[in-house]
């Protein structure tokens, strides 16, 4: 099949990847490229892939979230126009279907004769594609499939969509196999730097439980770092930097216990399921789709989201056999995420389409 894989523009696909869904799109369109389809991906300049890469916007294109309200409108109004642009490509370009892994709602409606899959990484919270979806009179394109990463993420789309289905997110195992011991002592923590994903407690909760701790990932907001996070750092509190993705396999396999510690409804939380892979027990809080990637296994899930109850979580997590983690993570094979998409892409692909010449 000739498949357009049309990603977010905010970043780069290419390491080290600036969260979950950078890396899911960088895997995917490998995968599929690896499986004999001819791949486009309409991403950010600087984008590294086996498939094609169309750039959209520069590289030095950088969405600042700090920004005045004009300078923000700007900036939106810039990448809507990056995405107008692929889709005018897209409808040119004759491909049997559309992979659609956007932050955008323009697919929604311009793309409506084109056969395409949409896979939602975040909650029903977007609000220029709420705005659509939600409008009266609004139907969904008959050639259009909808899939989610969890069952507690697809609640929130189920109101304003016909069907969304699940296909938890996957990971290639064997790139997470443990290739050192863990450290005795040793909490670690991987993710954006941001509020939601509640670092600063994780940081408290990790120190009450009597733990060393370090943690990686990019800082995506300074200021967060500067008032909530630098003044937490000490000698039992480090922070890595920015791992590359084949660092991270190590990284995760040398805690002790990985802390996950979203303080937002998390779609999913692939590294969750990485430190699982890495032979790493999770201590995390209950919110978003945790309880689905552990299902009482490899982990333990705090009673409450305040730094005590994740310390106590903590400190059970560090009685769990590795061997139970790794078993836990065998539920979230790569190949079977993109079989998943595939036989979707294949039913989309085989339904007659009447094109403009």
């Amino acid at each position: 099949m000739r498949i357009a894989l049309l990603s977010h523009m905010h970043h780069a696909i290419a390491e080290p990847y600036e969260g979950g869904t950078e890396a899911h799109t960088a895997m995917l369109a490998d995968e599929l490229v690896a499986r004999g389809h001819d791949v486009t991906l309409f991403a950010k300049e600087g984008s590294v892939s086996d498939a094609e890469v169309y750039p959209l916007v520069p590289a030095d294109f950088e969405f600042t979230n700090l920004a005045s309200p004009l300078v923000r409108k700007q900036q939106q109004g810039f990448l809507a126009e990056a995405v107008h642009h692929s889709i005018a490509v897209i409808h040119d370009g004759r491909f049997d279907v559309v992979v659609n892994n956007s932050l955008s709602s323009q697919p929604f409606s311009a793309m409506r004769e084109l056969p395409m899959l949409t896979i939602l990484h975040t909650p029903a919270n977007l609000d220029d594609v709420t705005a659509i979806v939600s409008r009266p009179g609004w139907t969904p394109s008959a050639l259009h499939r909808y899939v989610t990463v969890s069952e507690s993420n697809a609640r929130g789309w189920r109101g304003m969509l016909p069907e969304v289905d699940v296909v938890p997110n996957g990971i290639k195992l064997e790139r997470w196999r443990p290739t050192v011991a863990h450290t005795p002592g040793l909490a670690v923590w991987a993710a954006r730097i941001t509020r939601e994903k509640g670092l600063h407690l994780a940081i408290d909760a990790a120190r009450s439980a009597g733990m060393q701790f370090e943690f990686a990932g990019p800082i995506s907001r300074h200021d967060y770092f500067e008032t909530e996070i630098a003044p937490r750092l000490g000698a039992d509190v480090r922070y890595r930097g920015h791992l590359q993705h084949r660092e991270l396999a190590g990284f995760f396999a040398s805690g002790e216990v990985f802390v996950s510690s979203p303080l937002w409804e998390e779609p999913f939380g692939l590294t969750v399921v990485e430190a699982l892979a890495s032979g790493t027990p999770v201590a995390a809080l209950p919110n978003g789709a945790v309880s689905e990637l552990l299902g009482g296994q490899g982990g333990c899930i705090s009673r409450s989201t305040d730094a005590a109850a994740l310390a106590s979580a903590i400190t059970r997590a560090r009685r769990i056999d590795r061997s139970e983690a790794l078993a836990a993570s065998r539920r979230f094979e790569f190949g079977g995420m993109v079989d998943a998409y595939e036989s979707v892409l294949v039913d989309l692909a085989a339904v007659p389409v009447e094109r403009s010449a």
